[in-house]
């Protein structure tokens, strides 16, 4: 019974958050509400059973629960106008608002990216707002830490409540401008679902299928527009190759291994042709998204990973470094080099950067290939100190293990 209210909750609990804060207009009001839903679900459902559609349940009762604190505070002085107020968003909850966006996470995304708070911060306050991730999850996205994650978190809401920022949609004629935010959100919550910092899993399915619903609503919103149109992209042919990453006993498969028959076809024809479009729509100026749907596209597009054009690839990395730097634009830059100019030119670009857990894993592998099994068996010692998925975390391991024994 708690495994299905917990499932549920995990599952279809952002949405029910984003339908209640459009709602009552408050975002801690409404996640208040939404935690005593839980509760009180934890205490009805052991005796009447799971509801036919819990997802309903708990958005009535939450709604119910949002009135409930609203008449407490009313109770308070001073409260009286704000709480009936309130009361007046709630009776209205049946009226949908007259927009072209009609998904409530996605109208939210683009309420959290209020061009009043800083890039980095919409992108967390959204993160942690509407998709639920934690705030060590937005830090592992964000490159940060979970400390400096909750003060930034803490900081965006009190600059709301000092600016009075509201929560609604924006105009038709202002979500353009809102456009590199919103894609930033969708982009990171793929990201977070498709390569977790820690976990049981190697990937969450469940945050993929959310962000690649919310990049094909963002899509037909905005479908003159080049930068959804990447991202949708980008996201379909990476989502392609899903099915390969994991062997029947859950072990990790790397790129070069992978079965490639079991990639998606129809997904990567599809995410290949968004991207020809977006290039076309963008006059062949690409962006950020364009050249990383460029190089998966070049990943998806041969038969084989000996066939993989790695200069090219190489070339795309370079411009991609130029105009959007990151630490795993830049490993995987090393990477590519490595495999179009050799080993000793991936490895002197590896240490130009600053060492990190995958930065270890990355070139443990570059040094086995020169033979220096020792020296790459210590380098993952040091990546397995650090966090990683259980999966990724016993793929290392046996790395680790194959290079001592070749080491002798």
């Amino acid at each position: 019974m708690h495994d299905t209210l917990a499932e549920t909750i995990r599952v279809e609990g952002t949405r029910i958050l984003a339908t209640l804060i459009r709602t009552v207009g408050d975002v801690q009001l409404a996640e208040d509400a939404v935690q005593e839903a839980a509760l009180a679900a934890l205490g009805a459902w052991p005796v009447t059973g799971v509801p036919p559609e819990p997802r309903a349940w708990l958005t009535v009762t939450a709604r119910r629960k949002a009135i409930d604190i609203v008449r407490r505070e009313r109770a308070r002085p001073g409260k009286e106008r704000a709480g009936l107020e309130l009361m007046e968003i709630g009776r209205s909850d049946g009226i949908v608002p007259d927009s072209v966006v009609r998904d409530d996470l996605l109208r939210l995304i683009f309420t959290c990216c209020h061009p009043a708070l800083s890039p980095p911060t919409r992108v967390a306050l959204a993160l942690r707002t509407l998709c639920g991730l934690s705030p060590a999850q937005i830090g592992g996205v964000l490159l940060t830490t979970e400390v400096a994650t909750n003060k930034r978190l803490t900081r965006a809401r009190q600059k709301i409540a000092a600016a009075r920022i509201p929560y609604r949609l924006p105009a038709d004629d202002e979500l353009p401008a809102r456009l590199p935010a919103v894609c930033s959100v969708i982009h990171s919550l793929y990201t977070s679902g498709h390569a977790p910092m820690e976990g049981e899993t190697a990937y969450d399915v469940d945050l993929c299928a959310e962000a690649v619903r919310l990049a094909e609503l963002l899509h037909e919103l905005l479908p003159d527009q080049p930068m959804p149109s990447a991202v949708l992209a980008l996201l379909l042919l990476t989502e392609a190759r899903r099915p390969a990453r994991l062997d029947e006993d859950g072990h990790v498969v790397t790129l070069d291994q992978q079965d490639r028959s079991r990639w998606d076809k129809q997904a990567i024809d599809r995410g290949i042709a968004m991207l020809n479009d977006s290039l076309l729509r963008s006059g062949r100026q690409a962006d950020a998204y364009q050249l990383q749907a460029a190089i998966a596209a070049e990943h998806a597009r041969v038969p084989s990973y000996s066939a993989t054009d790695w200069w090219e690839i190489v070339r795309l990395y370079e411009l991609l470094v130029s105009i959007a730097p990151s630490t795993s634009a830049h490993l995987a830059y090393a990477v590519a080099t490595a495999e179009a100019d050799g080993t000793a030119s991936g490895l002197a670009m590896l240490d130009e950067l600053p060492p990190s857990p995958r930065w270890h894993a990355v070139r443990a592998e570059l040094l086995a290939r020169d033979h220096r099994y020792a020296e790459a068996a210590e380098e993952l010692t040091r990546a397995l100190a650090g966090p990683a998925t259980d999966p990724e975390r016993a793929h290392r391991e046996r790395r680790r293990q194959v290079f001592l024994d070749l080491a002798g």
